[in-house]
């Protein structure tokens, strides 16, 4: 049992009305000035705006001051849990770790702030020296030769890849043919989602008994319709497949392209590389495993790094230098071209950037090897906790675990949706796992470098003591949470029914009939 117990927690709780609700009308939170006299004189009353680009109505914004804005947002902000505020290892596949603030402040100067991504390359060295930099220190931990920081995260430096297997193919005159992708079972579900959105179809490998996937059963789907194979190592539940090269051999031997979900690289960072492993590409993702932080999954930016031979597939630009100066590389003739707007997110390169130099070569490793040994230390204390089980092979783990509570839930009725909310009552994130679930009543838990030994007792104890109240008031657990913001939610239609949903206030307004101040 865990010596550390989890504090007494009270979330704060405001019936905050959407900011829209708070309108009054005339009420101003900045006067702007009125234009000057030597201005007017020199350009007329008015600025000779085309008149397409004129707006026709002015934009419908609420009417609120600087006072009542504040109070808003942080009332807001006071309700939220984050790696900040929290010992936040229960946000399972997506790494959460401590990002330093002085890495925040550097992107908070002018140099980097002001900033504008159609500004002239000549004006801008320092930051592009610093994304080519970059690029090599990325080099040297995947074994890739060249890497785009255009994707904005994870699942879009998927599809960038598969963007990039099936425009291989196509120029080798293969497009046709080869439209398999294989992948593994407990691979992120957008390894399979990117493939078919580029047409693909996905073929999923099972698992073994140690919760693997088998040689043998790759051997039986590959064949000349193979056009790549994409896997994540570890995969989610935390398993290291060891024979890995054996799997990219057979794939590339058969004509396939090889790439690597690396967005949980915080086990292997200078102790396994891609390259060495078979893969042709790979991404990282600098929000999460490089120090930036995550902000809920953006602004982000999934690191794609690619082998020589498939340079010229990459978005274009890439940064490069000709000995003298740094300049935005179009000249890539099989580009796939653009993933997004401009070059992807700097400052989160700016970011990760800098947490890579602090850390050096040493520091690097250490980072995993920590990470390592953080997620062994939560495996070997979980595991003793009544009702939870860790499936497949045994004590071979590498930096996260998913568990699961289905023995409790027989035994008690308490599932890990209920051991979910109550975990909100110690002000703990608890993370299950992707949908479907592929693990019975999972919790996926991956403690980072980050957090001490302290920080790890302390989240352990909390499911000690849940796991307690399971076994002996299952109604306390089933009832939670109790010290929450919000309590259960009586109509769940909401999150099911497309009918129902409102991102806009303008929709909010018109499917739920609401009564709505006019402007």
């Amino acid at each position: 049992m865990s010596s550390k117990q989890p504090r007494n927690f009270h979330a704060a709780k405001w019936d905050e009305p959407l900011i829209f609700e708070l309108h009054k009308e005339g009420e101003r939170g900045v006067l702007l000035p009125t234009t000057e006299e030597e201005i007017i004189s020199h350009i007329g009353e008015e600025i000779d705006i085309p008149e397409q680009m004129k707006r026709k109505e002015k934009p419908k914004l609420p009417e609120i001051s600087q006072v009542r804005v504040l109070r808003h947002y942080l009332r807001l902000s006071q309700q939220t849990l984050g790696a900040d505020l929290n010992i936040d290892i229960g946000q399972g596949t997506c790494t959460m770790k401590y990002a330093p603030k002085v890495n925040e402040q550097l992107i908070r100067t002018s140099k980097v702030s002001s900033m504008h991504p159609l500004q002239s390359e000549h004006t801008a060295q320092g930051m592009l020296e610093i994304i080519y930099r970059f690029d090599q220190m990325m080099q040297t931990l995947s074994g890739m030769d060249y890497f785009s920081f255009q994707p904005g995260g994870g699942s879009q430096a998927l599809y960038a890849m598969a963007s990039i297997v099936k425009a291989v193919h196509e120029k080798n005159g293969e497009g046709k043919q080869r439209n398999e992708i294989i992948t593994t079972k407990f691979s992120h579900p957008s390894a399979a989602a990117s493939a078919v959105l580029k047409g693909f179809k996905v073929i999923i490998l099972e698992h073994d008994e140690d919760g693997l996937p088998t040689i043998e059963e790759l051997k039986s789907v590959v064949s000349e319709r193979t056009a790549g194979f994409i896997t994540s190592n570890p995969e989610d539940t935390g398993i290291y497949n060891y024979k890995i090269k054996e799997f990219t051999d057979i794939v590339r031997e058969a004509g396939g392209i090889c790439y690597y979900d690396q967005a949980n690289a915080n086990g292997t960072l200078s102790i396994t590389r891609a390259r060495e492993a078979g893969f042709d590409m790979c991404f990282f993702n600098l929000h999460k495993t490089f120090g930036a932080p995550h902000n809920s999954g953006g602004p982000a930016s999934g690191a794609l790094g690619v082998v020589e031979e498939l340079k010229d597939f990459l978005p274009v630009p890439i940064v490069d230098y000709d000995g003298e100066e740094y300049f935005f590389n179009h000249d890539l003739k099989h580009s796939i071209g653009k993933i997004r707007s401009f070059h992807g997110v700097p400052q989160t390169i700016v970011r990760a950037y800098a947490w890579v130099r602090s850390l050096g070569d040493e520091g690097i490793r250490q980072v995993a090897e920590t990470a390592v040994l953080n997620n062994n230390y939560v495996y070997h204390k979980v595991l003793q906790i009544k009702g939870a089980e860790a499936p497949y092979i045994e004590g071979s783990r590498l930096e996260q675990v998913r568990y699961n509570w289905e023995k409790m839930a027989k035994e008690t009725g308490v599932t890990t949706d209920d051991i979910q909310r109550r975990m909100t009552d110690f002000g703990f994130h608890y993370w299950t796992s992707h949908h479907p679930y592929t693990v019975p009543e999972p919790v996926t838990v991956e403690p980072t470098e980050a957090y001490s030994k302290e920080d790890l007792d302390e989240y352990i104890s909390a499911l000690e003591q849940i796991s307690k109240e399971a076994y002996e008031q299952p109604d306390k657990v089933k009832r939670a949470p109790h010290r929450s913001v919000i309590y259960q939610i009586a109509d769940e239609s909401y999150f099911d029914d497309p009918d129902k949903w409102a991102p806009t206030w303008r929709a909010f307004k018109k499917k739920h009939k609401k009564e709505v101040y006019k402007y």
